[in-house]
């Protein structure tokens, strides 16, 4: 009976559902991850929930069960930017990486790479250190450029596009923004940006 219960049996009882829920939601990770399934695609969504939810399954899954996972061969950087310019106009949405939804900027990034099992980090502030640095002159269609946030006294990575063309003393880049389109949209990297800017990376 319920009111026969100590605090401490309750506790414990609580514990043990939240780990069986955690050790499920793991398994089923898994079961998509090595068998290969199509909808591996919508770990992308799944990720942020699990990060919120259960942050101890999220790192282990983040950094031994998803490397199994190969990305597609055919992948190049044209074959994604095709797809990431395919989502433009889908609405800006807080914490979503959802295209039925929208997409916050890292969302939009996250569901990209997804798309083709490359598995990124679902924050922006985590591509700092990830990838190769690219010298700004170098950078190249499909190469991943970081922002600082809004915030102008943080000098920490707070947003997150896309190279889409760079040539003739021009860049432009896919993302997803906050600002008056909200929407996935190409913005020409001009002086907004430059005093923002933090680095090129790239994984492809």
């Amino acid at each position: 009976m319920l009111h026969d219960l100590t605090g401490c049996d309750f506790f414990e009882i609580l514990f043990t559902f939240l780990l069986i829920s955690q050790m499920k939601l793991l398994f089923a990770i898994l079961i998509l991850v090595v068998c290969g399934c199509n909808n591996f695609k919508q770990v992308g969504t799944i990720m942020p929930a699990m990060a919120n939810l259960a942050p101890g399954i999220f790192q282990f899954v983040q950094d031994t069960i998803l490397p199994l996972r190969k990305p597609q061969q055919t992948t190049t950087p044209d074959s994604l930017m095709a797809f990431a310019e395919a989502q433009i106009g889908v609405p800006y949405v807080y914490a979503s990486c959802d295209p039925k939804v929208g997409f916050d900027c890292s969302g939009f990034i996250t569901y990209v790479f997804s798309h083709f099992n490359i598995l990124v980090p679902r924050s922006s502030y985590e591509f700092t250190r990830l990838g190769k640095t690219i010298a700004f002159n170098d950078a190249k269609r499909g190469d991943v450029i970081l922002f600082t946030g809004t915030d102008r006294l943080s000098n920490s990575v707070g947003h997150i596009g896309l190279v889409t063309y760079h040539g003739d003393d021009v860049l432009n880049f896919i993302h997803a923004t906050s600002g008056k389109e909200m929407a996935v949209i190409v913005t020409t990297f001009g002086e907004k940006y430059k005093k923002r800017f933090v680095r090129i990376c790239r994984i492809l």
